[in-house]
C-alpha cells in the first residue's frame, strides 16, 4: 500500500494534514484498513476518505482532513505534537538494557574473582589462570558464532513459542538480542585475568623460559588491541577499521595464544625442558581448541554467489541471491573473502522459495559502489546470523516498524508470519524501492497487515508513536520490533516504554 494523500489543495496550495486512527470492520477484531466507510476519530469534523493519487498502486488506509475546514483545537489534535517530557526512569531502563546487565554480570564476577586470586583468598583461579583466560574467551567467541546463536534461537523459540506468561517470552528475546553483552564482558575479563597471568610469569620470570615471558607480552598486545578496536566510538564511525583490526589482529592474538598456551603448559621449571605430552592434561588447551574450532567453522561457509542488483532509484540497490531464507535472519556481503562484510536483514517468502532479496540504502563507499558500480558477484557466509525478528513465533500477534530501508530486516517477519502487522514510514516509498518490493508487499501483506507512511505524500513526518499505539491496540499485538536510525529509535522506544508498551529497539552492533 501506499500513502496517496494530496499534499496541496490544487487552486489554493493548502496542504492537507493526515493521520491515521483504527477503523472498524464487520468482524470482532478491529482492522486498520478502511473497507466501504470512514469512521469517525476523535475529532466531531466527520473523516473524509483519502482519494488516491494519479499513480498510486495501492489504496491508502489514512484519512485525509481538509486544514482549512478545522479550527485551531481541531488542527491541535491531529498535528505531530510536540515532545513529551521522559521519565528518567524509563531512560535508565532503556540504557541500562539486558546488554549491560550481561556485561556487568560477567564483569563483576571476574573481577571479584580476579581480586580473590591476587590476595590469596581463592587459590584456584590463581593456580590456573590460563583456564580462566580461554574460559573467558571461548564463552566471548560462542555467543558471536553464527551456528551457536542459530541453535540457541531455534532451541528457545521452538520451545517456548506462544504458551509462557508474556513477560517470559519477553525475557527471551531480550536475552537473545543483547547476547552480545556478554561477548564484551567476557572479553574484557580475559583482557584482565591475562594482565595478571603476566604479572605472575614476570614475578617467577627466573624460574622460567625467556620465550614464554615474550609470547605472553605478545599475547596481551594482539589482544589488548583487539579489544580497543571494538570500542563503542570506532566501531561505528569508523567499521572497516574496527573490522579490519578486531578480525586481523584477533587472529594473531589467536596464534600468539597457541604459543603461548604450549610454551606455558610444556615447560617444567624443575628440569627447565619442555614436555609437549604435558598440553593436552591442561584445561587451557581444551578451551583453546574448542575456541579455535568456533573461529573457524563460520569463514568454511565463506562463498562467491551470483547476485542480480537493480537500482530502482539513486539512493537505493536491490540485492537478490539465490536461495530461500527463514525470516530474521541477517545476511553479510563482502567484496572479498576476508575483509569488510556488510550487514543486512533478508526479504524473502520463506525457505521454499528460490531467492532473496537484500535493501542497500547509500550510506558509505561500499554501499555506493553497489549503486554506481553494480557487481555480478559478491562474497558472502552461507551460514547467516539470526536477529532479534527470528524470535517472532515467540508471539501470538506482533508490529514490526521500520524507517526506509529498515525495511530488510521486517518485511520476511511478515511474509511469513500471518501474525505479525507491518508499519513502514519512508518517502515516496514506490518509487523508492521499485516494483519488486512494493510487490511482495501487495501480494502477501495488502490489505490487511499493512501502513505505510509516505512523508513526501502526506507533506508531514509521522506522529510516529501515536501511529505505533494506535496500530498495536488495534491489532491486538504483544510485543513492537523497531528497525530505524538511532534518532528514531530513541523517540520511538522512549515513547512505547513510556506507554506501558513491549518492545524492542534497534541493534547496529552484528
Amino acid at each position: 500500500m501506499s500513502s496517496d494523500c494530496s499534499v496541496n489543495d490544487a487552486e489554493k496550495g493548502i496542504a492537507e494534514e493526515c493521520y491515521a486512527v483504527p477503523l472498524t470492520l464487520q468482524s470482532s477484531r478491529p482492522s486498520l484498513v478502511s473497507q466501504d466507510s470512514c469512521i469517525k476519530g476523535s475529532l466531531s469534523h466527520p473523516c473524509l476518505p483519502l482519494p488516491p493519487l494519479p499513480h498510486a498502486k495501492f489504496e491508502t488506509i489514512a484519512l485525509a482532513l481538509p486544514s482549512k475546514e478545522l479550527s485551531p483545537n481541531e488542527l491541535a489534535l491531529i498535528r505531530r505534537p510536540t515532545k513529551k517530557r521522559v521519565s528518567s526512569w524509563v531512560k535508565f531502563r532503556l540504557w541500562y538494557n539486558t546488554y549491560r546487565r550481561f556485561f556487568t554480570v560477567a564483569l563483576l564476577f571476574n573481577f571479584i574473582s580476579l581480586i580473590c586470586a591476587a590476595t590469596h583468598t581463592w587459590e584456584y583461579p590463581r593456580n590456573y589462570t590460563g583456564a580462566w583466560i580461554l574460559g573467558n574467551l571461548l564463552f566471548a567467541v560462542l555467543v558471536r558464532t553464527e551456528l551457536f546463536t542459530r541453535f540457541l534461537y531455534l532451541v528457545l523459540c521452538s520451545a517456548f513459542a506462544k504458551w509462557p506468561p508474556l513477560w517470559f517470552r519477553l525475557g527471551i528475546s531480550s536475552a537473545l538480542q543483547h547476547v552480545g553483552g556478554i561477548h564484551s564482558g567476557c572479553a574484557i575479563s580475559a583482557v584482565m585475568w591475562l594482565i595478571f597471568k603476566c604479572s605472575l610469569i614476570f614475578h617467577e620470570h627466573v624460574s622460567l623460559n625467556g620465550a614464554i615471558l615474550v609470547f605472553g607480552v605478545l599475547t596481551n598486545l594482539a589482544v589488548g588491541f583487539a579489544m580497543l578496536s571494538a570500542m563503542p566510538w570506532l566501531r561505528n564511525t569508523h567499521h572497516n577499521v574496527f573490522e579490519r583490526h578486531h578480525r586481523f589482529i584477533g587472529w594473531a592474538g589467536v596464534v600468539f595464544t597457541w604459543v603461548f598456551v604450549f610454551l606455558g603448559d610444556a615447560y617444567d621449571s624443575n628440569t627447565k625442558t619442555f614436555h609437549v605430552s604435558k598440553v593436552a592434561h591442561q584445561q587451557d588447551f581444551w578451551f583453546l581448541l574448542f575456541m579455535t574450532i568456533l573461529i573457524i567453522i563460520p569463514w568454511l561457509t565463506v562463498r562467491r554467489v551470483p547476485v542480480e542488483i537493480t537500482i530502482p532509484s539513486p539512493k537505493v540497490a536491490i540485492i537478490k541471491l539465490k536461495r530461500g531464507m527463514r525470516q530474521g535472519l541477517v545476511c553479510r556481503i563482502s567484496e572479498g573473502p576476508l575483509m569488510e562484510y556488510h550487514a543486512f536483514g533478508t526479504i524473502s517468502e520463506g525457505i521454499e522459495s528460490g531467492e532473496h532479496y537484500l535493501i542497500s540504502g547509500v550510506q558509505g563507499d561500499f554501499t555506493r559502489r553497489l549503486v554506481e558500480n553494480p557487481p555480478t558477484h559478491l562474497w558472502t557466509r552461507e551460514l547467516k546470523f539470526a536477529a532479534v525478528g527470528a524470535t517472532s513465533s515467540l508471539y501470538r500477534r506482533g508490529l514490526r516498524v521500520c524507517t526506509g530501508t529498515g525495511l530488510g530486516a521486517c518485511l520476511s517477519t511478515c511474509i511469513q508470519n500471518p501474525n505479525w502487522y507491518l508499519l513502514w514510514m519512508g518517502s515516496d516509498q514506490e518509487k523508492t524501492f521499485g516494483p519488486e518490493i512494493s510487490g511482495l508487499i501487495k501480494k502477501h501483506l495488502y490489505p490487511d497487515r499493512v501502513t505505510l507512511w509516505d512523508s513526501k505524500a502526506r507533506g508531514t513526518r509521522a506522529n510516529t508513536v501515536k501511529i505505533i499505539k494506535d496500530i498495536y491496540h488495534a491489532w491486538g499485538a504483544e510485543v513492537v520490533i523497531i528497525t530505524t536510525n538511532a534518532q528514531g529509535n530513541k523517540e520511538m522506544t522512549e515513547g512505547l516504554k513510556e506507554a506501558g508498551i513491549p518492545c524492542f529497539g534497534t541493534l547496529w552492533d552484528f
